[in-house]
């Protein structure tokens, strides 16, 4: 049976979402990296970087494990949205 974790949403009134977790470290890992290198980007510029960097190997929507991830990231304090940006950018938390 393949491992799980709980990706959290930053709406507590949002149910967290089970994946592999595998995919799941493989994905934050990428978001962190990316971050770290690009200091911020719109979610577009973070899921493409994403699919460039890892897309060819990844078993699974790159978009949608992005979101996901993205949104546990934000709950656990790791990455944050820059307030009042539209569309929205993130960058890592200080």
């Amino acid at each position: 049976m393949t491992e799980t974790t709980l990706a959290l949403h930053p709406d507590p009134g949002k149910q967290p979402t089970r994946i592999d977790q595998q995919k799941y470290q493989t994905v934050r890992d990428a978001i962190l990296a990316i971050l770290s290198d690009l200091g911020e980007a719109t979610f577009t510029e973070l899921a493409d970087e994403l699919k460039r960097r890892i897309g060819a190997t990844f078993d699974g929507s790159t978009t949608w494990y992005c979101t996901t991830v993205k949104l546990d990231l934000e709950a656990r304090g790791l990455i944050e949205r820059i307030p009042g940006s539209s569309p929205q950018i993130l960058r890592l938390s200080p």
